[in-house]
């Protein structure tokens, strides 16, 4: 009896599965890059060897290979790799492919024991960029940062250069009627203490996670309220369950005559687009002709959250938010993919406080659509 074989590869990946044609190099580059900015370095298994048929014995082998394993230099590598090909020098620091190739040299030099060693070797490499958003952070500090509110408290984090250039940490952003904010934390304060640790000389990562703790439990923050303001102990709840960031109500004018619906978002979390429709709806369904989109003291948060936001109000095919970059072939837009839900008059209410995802609400709706901005202090 005459028989043949046949080879036939098993199918990538569940993780590769959307890009089956992508080599494995290129897809595991291209995710890597994608997860530096928030420090997540990982390796990918290898596709896994053939099976091998006869249409004489219908018994089937399936051989796997071991997953790939990145070593300490090649981590280092990878992370160094993807400052060459992507990083874009927006400062003052004059920033070159040569030196960069210079630094790769020098790290590279000498092996790399431990996988804490190549962490730390990263963190110093982008270090001197100068960057503040290109920055390393370990499998385990990523966990850490898988949600937005990452103190538990409702506040972040920025350090900031004093006189003598030591760091210090102020309130970058509060989570308006957050925990912090309720118990009397404030926007621009700086943070002396927590629970008794002073937290001189720590970073701002550092100091979330002693922020951190379990839901319904307390933290005691030292804080200076401005610059020579009184210094404060403030006891705060951590709470770890979004809240609704959306207050609405219909407003009457000219006797009645005209509805308007007023609308204020604290922040962009989970939550914020699916309350903002329920708030526009029932305000359509009472009537209200005219809208009134709140983002005074909104700092951001989730900026996916606030690119849907501003799909709401932009007609299909506009651009909502687009990157530029070194690589042309990086440079992405994202656009509006449905009809506006409203097409009544809006007005947007911002002061010097409306930042990050509130701006990218703010500016697009504004290039698009005819509205009124007030720019209140």
């Amino acid at each position: 009896m005459s028989g043949y074989v046949c080879l036939k590869l098993s199918p990538p990946p569940t993780c590769l599965s959307k890009h089956p044609r992508l080599p494995i190099p290129l897809v595991r580059n291209t995710l890597l890059g994608a997860a530096l900015s928030f420090g997540l370095v990982f390796s990918f298994p290898s596709v896994s060897a053939s099976q091998i048929c006869r249409d004489v014995e219908p018994i089937q082998e399936t051989l796997q290979t071991a997953p790939e394993v990145v070593t300490n230099e090649g981590l280092v590598e990878e992370a160094w790799q993807i400052v060459n090909d992507t990083f874009l020098d927006t400062g003052r620091h004059r920033w070159s492919q040569d030196t960069w190739q210079l630094k790769r040299e020098a790290i590279l030099s000498n092996s790399i024991q431990t996988r804490s060693k190549a962490h730390h070797i990263i963190k110093r490499m982008l270090s001197s960029l100068a960057d503040p958003y290109t920055r390393f952070l370990s499998p385990d500090e990523f966990s850490k940062m898988a949600r937005y509110d990452m103190t538990g408290v409702g506040i972040n984090l920025k350090e900031v250069p004093d006189e003598n250039g030591d760091l210090r940490l102020e309130v970058l952003g509060i989570i308006l009627d957050g925990p912090a904010h309720s118990a009397g934390v404030r926007q621009g304060d700086e943070i002396l203490a927590v629970n008794n640790m002073e937290v001189k000389g720590k970073s701002a990562f550092e100091v979330s996670s002693l922020l951190q703790g379990p839901n319904g439990t307390s933290v005691t923050i030292q804080v200076k309220h401005g610059n020579c303001g009184p210094v404060e102990s403030i006891e705060v709840q951590r709470q770890l369950v979004a809240r609704t960031p959306v207050f609405y109500r219909l407003e009457q004018l000219d006797n009645g005559v005209t509805s308007v619906g007023y609308i204020r978002l604290k922040e962009f979390n989970a939550l914020a687009r699916k309350d903002l429709v329920i708030a526009m709806k029932r305000l359509q369904d009472m009537g209200a002709s005219y809208f009134i989109l709140d983002l005074r003291d909104n700092l951001g948060g989730l900026v996916q959250a606030g690119i849907e936001i501003a799909k709401l109000f932009l007609n299909e095919g506009d651009t909502v938010i687009y990157t530029v970059g070194r690589d042309p072939q990086l440079q992405k837009a994202i656009v509006t993919d449905t009809s506006p839900l409203i097409q009544a008059p809006i007005v947007i209410l911002v002061n010097d406080k409306t930042a990050s995802a509130s701006e990218i609400v703010r500016s697009s709706i504004s290039q698009y659509i005819i509205c009124l901005l007030f720019h209140l202090l």
